[in-house]
């Protein structure tokens, strides 16, 4: 591969403190370096153009069961958006639940290059590696379920914190999982039995503990273990008018765990947007995206990530089935649920955001109210939980919003003034420029997973690089359209050196690598926290315990993130 040489672009790299600077940026064997020699070298024009680093989205639902699901159950959707075979692509199609060829083309289509599958059932770990691995080009890595694991759940009820924290570095290890996902903490459990949970309080059966404790119990022994990224928490009543209050208790609870060491965050509330609602009912629904960002601003331990709605059709799905299920009985919508022995459930139901539903009209609001209220972007992802709040195929449109205020009017001006009028938006003037944008689409993200070398342009990052056909120079707000189009179709997007896109048309197809933790505690935690596996394996799985763990087989091309810690928990 010829080293490659970016010029004349106007740069943004916000974690080395670029804003819109000219210089060249020069990747060898994969790498940002200093220097190549130019004699060999290709040279990349970017003049008139933004250069950035490559995109990153920390909670997108790209593989495993309930994707799979979602396609078996929506025919209908792969007729929106199809990808015909070319001399460089399998044939792939979309829309909400696109196959795993389509996933990697279109993210680097936009300039992305690392994409994290956030909810990975234990038990199913190999199959969403499988999944993964058939996903071209991207980086990626996925987040392992533990909220509702028996295992969790059992050392949370015994208080014995040092043998949850062998369980999860094992378990980690085992399904080759980067972060601890917490779904409905409590809730899940219940489900298995018809019921749910209400509040942080409320007993999960079998087990008598909170979903608190659960919470608390997770992030402490997270941030002991010094894993790269927080607890990855979605928080219980999702989509429950009123359910601000549970969201901002959730974080409240873990406000005074100490955060490992080089941090000061100690959870991360997944797709914000629907665990943001107030009022006493669908009918008195308003925004209570104030509230929880006026949190967010006075505190440090807790970053979001937006879920924010698109007025489309989509697919939702989940690891909440209690939600699901609610979903379904509102909707009338077709339904699938899925349990997943001793470790998660999930659930599955079709759904259109419209313009004229009020709900939808406000939930539209809060997402963008959220990314405009916090004040500093490094708080913030952005996303739309893909497929939940829509397609991930959408960010560019999201991107105008947030950096043109008449882009959001526009919209604003097809809603119902009433159901606007519940949110704060419309007194909202900030807009966001090209180095805020670079942030939550980029560094924010790869600094929030702790990913080193992603994220940014400095030497030594991997040569992950969007280039866009929009001159920042001459943009204003008002041509917000041209923004979107330029995010929709990057001129280049350059994965580890090599031109992976060019003017929105797939170049290349590499594997790319999965992200995995690798965990260590002490001998006696490990070994007690094995001993206690295989005993128990054997009464209440219908598995054993040596056909459990993913093979290296299943990650053919990976990078571990290895973790040292030997202390144990008081």
């Amino acid at each position: 591969m010829a080293d490659l040489i970016i010029k004349n672009g106007y740069v943004y790299d916000p974690l080395n403190g670029v804003d819109g600077e000219k210089y060249e940026i020069h990747i060898s064997k994969g790498k940002i370096v200093d220097e190549v020699d130019r004699r060999d070298a290709k040279i990349i024009d970017a003049s008139n153009m933004v250069v950035m680093p490559g995109g990153v989205d920390l909670h997108s639902h790209i593989a495993g069961s309930k994707i799979n699901i979602g396609r078996a159950m929506r025919p209908e959707d792969h007729r929106k958006d199809v990808m015909p075979r070319t001399s460089l692509t399998r044939a792939g199609v979309g829309y909400s639940c696109p196959s795993t060829f389509f996933t990697g083309y279109r993210y680097a289509q936009m300039g992305y290059t690392t994409v994290f599958e956030p909810a990975m059932p234990p038990l199913s770990a190999r199959h969403v590696h499988e999944e993964l691995n058939d996903i071209p080009i991207i980086d990626k890595g996925a987040f392992t379920l533990m909220g509702n694991n028996y295992f969790v759940l059992k050392y949370v009820k015994s208080k014995d914190l040092n043998m949850l924290k062998g369980f999860m570095a094992w378990l980690l290890k085992a399904t080759r999982g980067y972060a601890v996902k917490i779904v409905n903490p409590g809730g899940v459990e219940n489900w298995k039995w018809g019921k749910n949970v209400g509040g942080l309080d409320d007993l999960v059966y079998n087990f008598e503990v909170t979903p608190r404790e659960i919470i608390t119990s997770l992030a402490k022994v997270n941030e002991e273990l010094g894993l790269p990224h927080t607890i990855h928490l979605h928080c219980n009543n999702l989509g429950v008018p009123g359910n601000w209050e549970t969201t901002i208790e959730s974080i409240k609870s873990v406000e005074s765990i100490k955060p490992s060491e080089g941090r000061t965050r100690v959870v991360h509330v997944v797709h914000c947007q629907f665990n943001a609602l107030d009022g006493e009912n669908w009918v008195k629904l308003k925004s209570g995206a104030c509230k929880i960002a006026k949190y967010v601003n006075e505190h440090n331990h807790v970053t979001i990530d937006l879920g924010q709605v698109i007025f489309t059709d989509t697919t939702t799905m989940t690891g909440d089935g209690p939600w699901q299920f609610r979903l379904h009985n509102l909707t009338g919508n077709k339904w699938v649920n899925s349990d997943v022995e001793m470790e998660a459930g999930a659930g599955v139901v079709p759904y259109t955001f419209r313009k004229e539903n009020p709900a939808n009209a406000i939930q539209w609001a809060i997402g963008l109210e959220l990314a405009l209220m916090v004040h500093d972007p490094w708080k913030i992802s952005m996303t739309t939980d893909h497929p939940n709040g829509g397609p991930f195929l959408y960010y560019p449109k999201v991107i105008s919003w947030l950096m043109s205020r008449k882009a959001r009017t526009d919209t604003m001006l097809e809603l119902n003034r009433s159901c606007i009028k519940k949110t704060g938006l419309a007194g909202i003037y900030r807009e966001y420029d090209f180095n805020e944008i670079a942030i939550i689409t980029r560094a924010a993200p790869s600094m929030l997973l702790g990913l080193k070398n992603k994220g940014h342009l400095g030497v030594g990052a991997d040569g992950d690089v969007s280039i866009f056909n929009v001159n920042p120079t001459d943009w204003k707000p008002s041509m917000y359209r041209d923004v979107e189009n330029a995010f929709s179709r990057a001129a280049f997007t350059i994965k580890k050196g090599e031109i992976v896109t060019k003017n929105g048309e797939i170049a290349a197809n590499p594997l790319g690598k999965t992200f995995w933790v690798d965990a260590k505690v002490s001998e006696k935690i490990e070994s007690d926290v094995l001993e206690d596996l295989r005993s128990e394996f054997k009464r209440i799985y219908t598995v054993s315990l040596n056909n459990y763990p993913v093979q290296d087989a299943y990650l053919p091309l990976s990078e571990s993130v290895e973790i040292q810690t030997g202390r144990c928990l008081s």
